[in-house]
């Protein structure tokens, strides 16, 4: 994303990743980031994706966790749900902080409600128990 100041109006460009064509989303925003005109997209799906990054961001976070009595020492986990952008260094630094327990399975939950924000994290590989 880059953008442009002109006056009292911007100008950013996004690169849309909803499909493969990638469009160069040109969107030029009044003052208060209201959307005055948007070219480039070829479809509605840039158009959307764009409004999202503009009104409220999202991200996946990709992290690992540590594992307590298993085979490896961490094990990698995912928000399988796209979370805002801005909460994405708070959850990632608290990772640093959450051991679980092994075995843990593909697809397990680990955190259910992260800080009651309804972000989970779930496990995205396999650690087994070792005594």
């Amino acid at each position: 994303m880059s953008e442009e100041l002109q006056g009292n109006y911007r100008t950013r460009t996004d690169i849309c990743l909803r499909c493969p064509r990638g469009c160069e989303v040109q969107t030029m925003l009044g003052p208060d980031d209201e959307i005055l005109n948007m070219s480039g997209n070829k479809c509605k799906l840039g158009v959307d994706y764009v409004k999202q990054e503009i009104q409220d961001p999202r991200r996946v976070l990709p992290t690992s966790l540590k594992v307590k009595n298993g085979n490896r020492p961490m094990v990698p986990v995912w928000t399988p749900e796209p979370m805002p952008k801005g909460l994405l260094l708070e959850l990632a630094k608290d990772t640093r902080k959450i051991e679980v327990e092994a075995p843990v399975h593909v697809g397990d939950v680990l955190i259910e409600d992260w800080r009651g924000k309804g972000i989970r994290l779930v496990a995205s590989g396999e650690v087994t128990r070792v005594e």
